[in-house]
């Protein structure tokens, strides 16, 4: 049986190695990260006694989120290395977990296409194995009238659209998602009708040609530039270049068919809240305003699309964040956090998080 291992964010983390089988590429895997939240104390009666006296609050605010469980899936050309947003939810009581998705991060194997799949729908196996490991049966929780233990899902751009997908596919599963900067449309979005055709022949004829490389480094460069010195993230560039991964065809092809389910409208059951930058910026050439807004995406658009995901959909618009609108500047940084808590309060208080709308 495969067993935690320390993972390389240190000892705050351990990591489990998932098996997916093999394709013509070799072994494939998943690979699930742990947070592991640091002791705190219970305080003693005196302790809240005096609380009481002067008027503070006496609830542990670690218990706020006890009881929910947490799954993060990461961007293209990405992985998880986030430390101050696993201690969001952890401070507060919650188990955090990451999945670096197959041919990702810690899962890429050699020999294997980075990040390279054919349908974003094979990423379920990925997913499944996860919550197997965190205890949740999809089946089993969808079917019970209410669940011990609440899960939250949370994306970053292409990883919030796979979300998306997925939960849209299992109702009932997923309590509450949440996306960050999710890639929900094409950047030309009145051109994807007609590129995607032409998409779809190279996938089915070469679905390995890779696209030029347009990619000039400018959104590494911005992250780096307004980088916390008081709180460092060490990066490991074989993993999340700072030139993104070469695109393929086939799995062009699968992003664009994912934009198309998106714009026909998908059935999410669990309230959503979606965070972005309040503005894109194009990344054609150096310049400051790329260290303020999101130049990954055309956020305008994406604030459009996701009020295709379901019924239930918080925008959330962030003033100077960038397209992971937790790597922003302080301000923006600080901003995102506050509207996520104030978010997930909300949802934990209402009915216990209950997330049936029929």
């Amino acid at each position: 049986m495969a067993q935690w291992t320390r993972d390389v964010l240190g000892d705050e983390f351990e990591q489990l190695t998932l098996p997916l089988g093999s394709d013509a590429e070799g072994e494939v895997v998943a690979t699930l990260v742990r947070a592991l939240p640091a002791e705190r104390p219970i305080p003693t009666w005196w302790e809240r006694m005096r609380r009481r006296m002067r008027d503070e609050p006496t609830a542990d605010p670690v218990a706020e989120l006890d009881g929910v469980d947490v799954l993060y899936v990461h961007g293209w050309s990405d992985y998880f290395f986030q430390k101050r947003l696993a201690r969001f939810w952890t401070s507060r009581g919650a188990r955090f977990y990451a999945l670096d998705l197959r041919k990702y991060g810690r899962s890429l194997r050699e020999g294997q296409t980075p990040g390279y799949i054919a349908d974003l729908a094979a990423y379920d196996e990925d997913i499944a194995a996860a919550l197997q490991m965190i205890g949740i049966v999809p089946d089993q929780k969808a079917d019970a009238a209410a669940s011990a233990r609440r899960l939250v899902m949370l994306g970053h751009s292409t990883g919030g659209l796979v979300l998306s997908l997925w939960a849209s596919r299992h109702p009932g599963v997923a309590d509450a998602l949440i996306l960050n900067s999710p890639w929900l449309e094409f950047q030309l979005a009145p051109l994807r009708a007609a590129i995607a055709p032409v998409v779809e022949l190279q996938a089915r004829l070469r679905p390995l040609n890779a696209a030029p490389q347009i990619d000039l480094g400018f959104y590494a460069r911005a992250q780096e530039a307004v980088a916390d010195p008081d709180d460092p993230m060490e990066v490991k560039l074989a993993w999340r270049p700072a030139h993104s991964m070469a695109v393929h065809a086939g799995w062009m092809h699968a992003i664009l068919a994912g934009h198309q389910k998106v714009d026909d409208g998908l059935s999410i059951d669990a309230p959503v809240c979606v965070l972005l930058s309040a503005r894109s910026a194009l990344p054609t050439r150096w310049s400051e305003e790329l260290t303020s807004a999101d130049s990954v995406l055309v956020v305008d658009s994406i604030a459009r699309a996701a009020l295709k995901l379901g019924p239930s959909v918080t925008v959330e618009r962030i003033d100077g964040a960038l397209h992971d609108v937790f790597l922003s500047r302080k301000h923006a940084r600080d901003d995102a956090y506050a509207r996520l808590e104030r978010w997930v309060t909300g949802w934990a208080a209402s009915s216990g998080g209950d997330r049936r709308y029929r």
